[in-house]
Protein backbone atom coordinates (compact mmCIF):
# COMPACT_ATOMS: atom_id res chain seq x y z
CA UNK A 1 0.00 0.00 0.00
CA UNK A 2 1.24 3.72 -1.24
CA UNK A 3 0.66 5.74 2.13
CA UNK A 4 -0.56 9.21 1.34
CA UNK A 5 -1.94 10.21 4.97
CA UNK A 6 0.73 8.63 7.51
CA UNK A 7 5.01 8.16 6.81
CA UNK A 8 6.26 4.45 7.82
CA UNK A 9 9.33 3.57 8.65
CA UNK A 10 10.70 -0.01 10.25
CA UNK A 11 14.87 0.21 10.80
CA UNK A 12 17.04 -0.95 13.31
CA UNK A 13 13.94 -2.79 15.44
CA UNK A 14 12.22 0.49 15.43
CA UNK A 15 8.72 1.25 13.55
CA UNK A 16 8.11 4.70 13.29
CA UNK A 17 4.47 5.93 11.78
CA UNK A 18 4.03 9.68 11.97
CA UNK A 19 0.32 10.87 11.27
CA UNK A 20 0.89 12.96 8.29
CA UNK A 21 -2.17 15.77 7.66
CA UNK A 22 -0.76 18.35 9.05
CA UNK A 23 -2.82 21.02 7.25
CA UNK A 24 -5.70 19.23 9.24
CA UNK A 25 -3.95 18.85 12.28
CA UNK A 26 -3.42 15.01 11.59
CA UNK A 27 -7.42 14.43 11.92
CA UNK A 28 -8.25 10.98 10.60
CA UNK A 29 -10.50 10.12 7.83
CA UNK A 30 -11.33 6.83 7.27
CA UNK A 31 -8.44 6.91 4.27
CA UNK A 32 -5.76 7.18 7.21
CA UNK A 33 -7.11 4.13 9.49
CA UNK A 34 -6.61 2.17 6.34
CA UNK A 35 -3.43 3.43 6.05
CA UNK A 36 -2.70 3.17 9.66
CA UNK A 37 -4.29 -0.24 10.08
CA UNK A 38 -2.08 -1.62 7.23
CA UNK A 39 1.14 -0.59 8.88
CA UNK A 40 0.04 -1.83 12.01
CA UNK A 41 -0.47 -5.26 10.74
CA UNK A 42 2.88 -5.11 8.75
CA UNK A 43 4.54 -4.55 12.10
CA UNK A 44 2.77 -7.16 14.43
CA UNK A 45 3.97 -9.94 11.63
CA UNK A 46 7.50 -8.50 11.55
CA UNK A 47 9.08 -10.19 14.05
CA UNK A 48 12.25 -7.73 14.01
CA UNK A 49 10.24 -4.97 15.27
CA UNK A 50 10.88 -3.99 19.07
CA UNK A 51 9.45 -1.34 19.35
CA UNK A 52 6.60 1.29 17.51
CA UNK A 53 6.81 4.91 17.92
CA UNK A 54 3.48 7.03 16.95
CA UNK A 55 3.90 10.58 16.07
CA UNK A 56 2.55 13.61 14.51
CA UNK A 57 4.01 16.05 11.80
CA UNK A 58 4.05 19.21 12.30
CA UNK A 59 2.44 21.41 15.29
CA UNK A 60 0.16 18.84 16.58
CA UNK A 61 -0.22 14.94 17.22
CA UNK A 62 -3.90 14.71 16.56
CA UNK A 63 -6.98 16.90 16.37
CA UNK A 64 -8.98 13.34 16.35
CA UNK A 65 -12.23 12.76 14.01
CA UNK A 66 -11.80 15.17 10.82
CA UNK A 67 -15.47 16.37 11.15
CA UNK A 68 -15.52 17.02 7.73
CA UNK A 69 -15.27 13.23 7.04
CA UNK A 70 -18.09 12.68 9.30
CA UNK A 71 -20.72 16.01 8.67
CA UNK A 72 -24.05 16.20 9.12
CA UNK A 73 -26.04 18.45 6.95
CA UNK A 74 -28.65 20.74 7.76
CA UNK A 75 -31.75 18.23 7.41
CA UNK A 76 -29.50 15.40 6.12
CA UNK A 77 -29.27 11.81 6.87
CA UNK A 78 -27.34 10.90 10.05
CA UNK A 79 -24.07 9.84 10.32
CA UNK A 80 -23.55 6.46 12.51
CA UNK A 81 -20.97 7.21 14.65
CA UNK A 82 -21.20 3.62 16.10
CA UNK A 83 -19.95 2.28 13.41
CA UNK A 84 -17.49 4.90 12.59
CA UNK A 85 -16.39 3.71 16.37
CA UNK A 86 -17.11 0.15 16.04
CA UNK A 87 -15.33 0.21 12.92
CA UNK A 88 -12.45 2.32 13.09
CA UNK A 89 -11.40 3.91 16.39
CA UNK A 90 -12.17 0.69 18.62
CA UNK A 91 -9.78 -1.66 16.78
CA UNK A 92 -7.25 0.46 16.12
CA UNK A 93 -6.99 0.77 20.05
CA UNK A 94 -7.29 -2.77 20.59
CA UNK A 95 -4.49 -3.09 17.94
CA UNK A 96 -1.89 -1.02 19.93
CA UNK A 97 -3.16 -2.15 23.18
CA UNK A 98 -2.24 -6.37 22.23
CA UNK A 99 0.86 -5.15 19.72
CA UNK A 100 3.78 -7.76 21.26
CA UNK A 101 6.08 -5.05 21.41
CA UNK A 102 6.45 -1.84 23.68
CA UNK A 103 4.11 1.53 22.35
CA UNK A 104 5.48 4.59 22.29
CA UNK A 105 3.08 7.99 22.08
CA UNK A 106 5.26 10.91 21.43
CA UNK A 107 2.81 13.43 21.75
CA UNK A 108 4.03 16.20 20.07
CA UNK A 109 1.46 19.21 20.44
CA UNK A 110 -2.32 19.11 20.71
CA UNK A 111 -3.91 15.92 21.46
CA UNK A 112 -7.40 16.07 21.14
CA UNK A 113 -10.87 13.91 21.20
CA UNK A 114 -9.90 10.64 19.95
CA UNK A 115 -6.45 11.84 18.97
CA UNK A 116 -6.22 12.30 22.75
CA UNK A 117 -7.63 8.85 23.49
CA UNK A 118 -5.46 7.04 20.91
CA UNK A 119 -1.80 8.93 22.29
CA UNK A 120 -3.19 7.40 25.82
CA UNK A 121 -3.48 3.96 24.17
CA UNK A 122 0.33 3.71 23.82
CA UNK A 123 2.52 1.94 26.55
CA UNK A 124 4.62 4.84 27.40
CA UNK A 125 3.41 8.20 26.46
CA UNK A 126 5.90 11.15 26.10
CA UNK A 127 4.74 14.72 25.67
CA UNK A 128 6.41 18.19 24.54
CA UNK A 129 6.02 21.14 27.53
CA UNK A 130 3.74 22.97 25.12
CA UNK A 131 1.67 19.70 24.03
CA UNK A 132 -1.84 19.56 25.90
CA UNK A 133 -5.03 17.24 26.25
CA UNK A 134 -8.57 17.80 25.31
CA UNK A 135 -11.35 15.97 25.57
CA UNK A 136 -13.91 17.95 23.61
CA UNK A 137 -16.38 15.83 22.81
CA UNK A 138 -19.49 17.57 25.45
CA UNK A 139 -19.16 20.22 23.22
CA UNK A 140 -20.65 18.16 20.55
CA UNK A 141 -22.48 16.35 22.64
CA UNK A 142 -20.92 13.59 22.28
CA UNK A 143 -18.61 10.45 24.83
CA UNK A 144 -15.54 10.17 25.14
CA UNK A 145 -14.38 7.60 22.90
CA UNK A 146 -11.65 5.66 21.33
CA UNK A 147 -11.71 4.22 25.02
CA UNK A 148 -11.40 7.69 26.97
CA UNK A 149 -14.17 6.53 29.33
CA UNK A 150 -11.91 3.43 29.95
CA UNK A 151 -8.71 4.74 30.32
CA UNK A 152 -9.10 8.23 32.19
CA UNK A 153 -11.38 7.09 35.52
CA UNK A 154 -8.20 4.32 35.71
CA UNK A 155 -5.54 6.84 35.20
CA UNK A 156 -7.07 9.26 36.79
CA UNK A 157 -9.90 8.53 39.57
CA UNK A 158 -13.96 9.73 38.69
CA UNK A 159 -13.37 13.48 40.02
CA UNK A 160 -10.65 14.26 37.26
CA UNK A 161 -12.37 11.60 34.65
CA UNK A 162 -15.54 13.67 34.97
CA UNK A 163 -13.94 17.27 34.77
CA UNK A 164 -12.20 16.67 31.59
CA UNK A 165 -14.77 14.92 30.14
CA UNK A 166 -17.70 17.19 30.87
CA UNK A 167 -15.98 20.34 30.94
CA UNK A 168 -13.56 19.76 27.67
CA UNK A 169 -10.73 22.13 29.35
CA UNK A 170 -7.19 21.93 27.87
CA UNK A 171 -5.00 19.65 30.37
CA UNK A 172 -1.10 20.84 29.57
CA UNK A 173 1.49 18.11 29.36
CA UNK A 174 3.06 19.20 32.73
CA UNK A 175 -0.64 18.53 34.60
CA UNK A 176 -0.78 15.42 32.41
CA UNK A 177 2.81 14.37 34.16
CA UNK A 178 1.57 14.87 37.72
CA UNK A 179 -1.74 13.48 37.84
CA UNK A 180 0.03 10.48 36.00
CA UNK A 181 -2.13 10.54 33.14
CA UNK A 182 1.48 10.28 30.88
CA UNK A 183 5.00 9.31 31.72
CA UNK A 184 6.43 12.12 31.14
CA UNK A 185 6.39 15.71 29.74
CA UNK A 186 9.79 16.99 28.33
CA UNK A 187 10.89 20.67 26.99
CA UNK A 188 10.06 21.32 23.53
CA UNK A 189 13.94 21.81 22.19
CA UNK A 190 15.07 18.27 23.90
CA UNK A 191 12.09 15.93 22.86
CA UNK A 192 13.42 14.36 20.16
CA UNK A 193 16.47 13.29 21.65
CA UNK A 194 14.80 12.03 24.37
CA UNK A 195 12.41 10.01 22.68
CA UNK A 196 15.55 8.90 20.35
CA UNK A 197 17.32 8.07 23.40
CA UNK A 198 14.06 5.86 24.90
CA UNK A 199 13.37 3.92 21.11
CA UNK A 200 17.24 2.64 21.14
CA UNK A 201 16.41 1.58 24.88
CA UNK A 202 13.67 -0.53 24.11
CA UNK A 203 14.69 -1.44 20.52
CA UNK A 204 17.70 -3.78 22.53
CA UNK A 205 15.50 -4.31 25.54
CA UNK A 206 14.13 -8.29 26.30
CA UNK A 207 10.90 -7.73 23.90
CA UNK A 208 9.11 -10.94 25.24
CA UNK A 209 9.20 -10.04 28.41
CA UNK A 210 8.37 -6.21 27.98
CA UNK A 211 5.57 -7.71 25.84
CA UNK A 212 4.24 -10.21 28.72
CA UNK A 213 4.56 -6.96 31.39
CA UNK A 214 2.64 -4.94 28.77
CA UNK A 215 -0.22 -7.70 28.46
CA UNK A 216 -0.67 -8.45 32.25
CA UNK A 217 -0.47 -5.00 33.40
CA UNK A 218 -3.26 -4.18 31.19
CA UNK A 219 -5.29 -7.43 32.38
CA UNK A 220 -4.30 -7.69 35.81
CA UNK A 221 -4.97 -4.50 36.80
CA UNK A 222 -8.57 -5.20 37.36
CA UNK A 223 -8.15 -8.96 38.34
CA UNK A 224 -8.74 -10.38 41.97
CA UNK A 225 -5.26 -11.16 43.27
CA UNK A 226 -5.23 -14.37 42.91
CA UNK A 227 -6.01 -14.43 38.90
CA UNK A 228 -2.80 -12.25 39.26
CA UNK A 229 -0.87 -14.40 41.16
CA UNK A 230 -2.23 -17.52 38.80
CA UNK A 231 -1.11 -15.50 35.44
CA UNK A 232 2.52 -14.25 36.78
CA UNK A 233 3.14 -17.90 37.63
CA UNK A 234 2.09 -19.21 34.19
CA UNK A 235 4.19 -16.25 32.54
CA UNK A 236 7.07 -16.51 34.23
CA UNK A 237 7.35 -19.87 33.75
CA UNK A 238 6.91 -19.54 29.65
CA UNK A 239 9.93 -16.30 30.31
CA UNK A 240 12.43 -18.21 31.97
CA UNK A 241 12.73 -20.78 29.75
CA UNK A 242 13.27 -17.63 26.90
CA UNK A 243 16.73 -16.82 25.16
CA UNK A 244 16.96 -13.16 26.66
CA UNK A 245 16.62 -14.62 30.51
CA UNK A 246 19.30 -17.29 29.88
CA UNK A 247 21.43 -13.98 28.45
CA UNK A 248 20.07 -11.69 31.32
CA UNK A 249 21.42 -13.79 33.92
CA UNK A 250 24.72 -14.64 32.04
CA UNK A 251 25.42 -11.37 31.62
CA UNK A 252 24.61 -10.29 35.81
CA UNK A 253 27.05 -13.19 36.44
CA UNK A 254 29.65 -11.84 34.39
CA UNK A 255 29.28 -8.49 34.93
CA UNK A 256 28.53 -7.21 31.43
CA UNK A 257 25.78 -5.65 29.81
CA UNK A 258 23.34 -7.93 28.44
CA UNK A 259 22.87 -8.65 24.54
CA UNK A 260 19.03 -8.98 24.54
CA UNK A 261 17.50 -10.28 20.99
CA UNK A 262 13.94 -10.67 22.03
CA UNK A 263 13.10 -14.12 21.92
Amino acid sequence: MNYENILFQNEGGIARITLNRPDRLNSFTVAMHTELRDAIGRIKGDPSVRVLLLTGAGRGFCAGQDLSDRAVAPGGKPVDLGETVSTWWAPLVMSLRTLPMPVVSAVNGVAAGAGANVALAGDLVVATKSASFIQPFCKLGLIPDTGGTWILPRLLGTARAMGLAMLGDKLSAEQAESWGLIWKSIPDEQFKGEVEKLLAHLATAPTKGLARTKELIYTNGSAPLDEALAREATVMRELGFSDDYREGVSAFIEKRNATFTGR
